[in-house]
């Protein structure tokens, strides 16, 4: 039987994935006006699947043998990336335990009389999260920190009382991060809007000069986009609080365990990326964490787990309070995000209860030392001025160069090295554990390119 054949066979039975009939699906397409299926999509001829892949068939050793020939055309690259996305040591641990099928199968924790541990850890995340901010309600994972921080503004309209459709951002945003929010502001009418930073930090009088009475939401990180520890919160939430704006704070969990907790500078609610523990690196797979007031507990998007007790008054653990379930609140749900990333805060977990409380704290020290010992280091090439904001720092700087920083930046990708390019004369370096043994390296190849 041919492909055609059997595509054409399984639409007329229907099947467990696509149980449409023959009859159904003409029905269906009669109703839209379209011939056939294939109409619905616009697929070029030069991509369109024509039934061969023109793959020739491999044994699995030459298979694995071509791979590793692809492999090694590879470049060498070390990279001093941050921005939003952090490479930290993940130990063994954390893969052993994560790859265990009880994990790696199950996709939501519907069931928790076959759950009970994915749901025990991803309890003990969320408390690990309340612990480090000092607020009360954590969910249980969502997207990505951009993707927290559109639902913070979407909350704004549900739990504020102002009339206002203003969210104030930093100068300083990550624009992907931008990106996201205005297209969750589009929906409901909100105006994402910036306020201005003073070397690397907010410029606290030009934000009471910005901050109104329709202001809904004003959002801050600490660290910033740039690294800079953010030293000015508690003036920034007070002048959301006198505002009746909400006060959303970005920050991550390594960060936290270090800075000021956010419910001592008044944050209402903390996004961020918890990624930064068991996943290092992964080029834009990230884990969205929020975190907030009890008050808005029945506000939260996506799915926090509980524990209660069974019928023998054993401690148990289930999903609840799922306010954002479009199909079992439907027009009352908060939030139309339909999963997360439980299994990513399941890593999350695991790599935070192995360091300990003791352990996160030192690596976030290390976080500061080593930023601060590099950015002390590339200062005394010549040709290169670090850090350029004269600000405590956390993982990453930015570094002004008298060459045009895409020369630079192109010449030490030459070299083996990647760092950002953030303006004409402007690198960000980040360094962490992972990347301590490379400094050296990034040292001479920057002195040669830099002059």
């Amino acid at each position: 039987m041919s492909e055609r054949e059997r595509e054409r066979d399984r639409r007329e039975r229907g099947s467990p994935y696509a149980p449409q009939t023959a009859a159904e699906t003409a029905a269906m397409l009669d109703a839209v006006g379209a011939d056939d299926i294939e109409s619905l999509f616009d697929v070029p001829d030069t991509v369109a699947f024509d039934g061969e892949f023109g793959i020739d068939a491999r044994s699995e050793r030459e298979t694995k043998r071509e791979v590793a020939r692809l492999l090694r055309r590879n470049a060498d690259l070390t990279e001093f990336l941050g921005r939003g996305h952090y490479d930290h040591y993940v130990p063994s641990v954390v893969d052993d335990l994560a790859g265990r099928s009880e994990f790696l199968t199950s996709y939501t924790q519907y069931q928790p009389e076959v759950a009970q541990g994915f749901l025990q850890a991803l309890f003990e995340y969320q408390s690990i999260l309340v612990e480090l901010t000092g607020l009360d309600v954590a969910n249980c994972s969502m997207y990505d920190d951009a993707t927290a921080l559109g639902e913070a503004a979407t909350l704004s309209q549900r739990v504020r009382s102002v009339s206002g459709d203003r969210i104030l951002v930093p100068g300083h945003l990550r624009e992907g991060k931008r990106a996201v929010l205005a297209n969750y502001a589009d929906g409901p009418g909100l105006s994402v809007e910036s306020y201005p930073m003073d070397d690397g930090a907010v410029d606290v009088d030009a934000l009471a000069e910005t901050i109104d009475e329709e202001t809904a939401m004003v959002y801050a990180e600490t660290p910033t986009v740039r690294g800079v520890v953010e030293e000015h919160l508690g003036a920034i939430g007070d002048l959301a609080d006198d505002h009746d704006a909400l006060f959303c704070l970005g920050s991550d969990p390594v960060a936290l365990s270090l800075l000021e907790r956010p419910v001592d500078v008044g944050a209402d609610v903390v996004v961020g990326d918890a990624a930064s523990l068991g996943t290092g690196t992964a080029y834009g797979f990230g884990l969205g964490m929020f975190v907030t007031r009890e008050e808005y507990l029945r506000q939260v998007p996506g799915r926090l787990v509980g524990a209660s007790e069974d019928a023998d008054g054993r401690r148990a653990y289930t999903l609840t309070l799922q306010t954002r379930e479009q199909h079992i609140r439907k027009e009352r749900a908060t939030s139309n995000i339909c999963t997360n990333q439980a299994w990513v805060a399941l890593r999350t977990a695991m790599h935070a209860a192995w360091l300990g409380p003791d352990g996160l704290v030192d690596l976030a020290n290390e976080c500061v030392t080593r930023a601060r010992d590099l950015a002390t280091r590339l200062d005394e090439i010549v040709g290169v001025q670090a850090p350029v904001h004269d600000r405590h720092h956390f993982r990453e700087f930015v570094a002004s160069t008298d060459q045009p920083a895409s020369a630079v930046a192109g010449d030490l990708l030459d070299e083996g090295y990647a760092v950002h390019e953030v303006g004409e004369h402007l690198i960000q370096v980040c360094a962490t554990e992972t990347t301590a043994e490379a400094e050296d390296g990034l040292m001479a190849a920057l002195s040669e390119v830099a002059k």
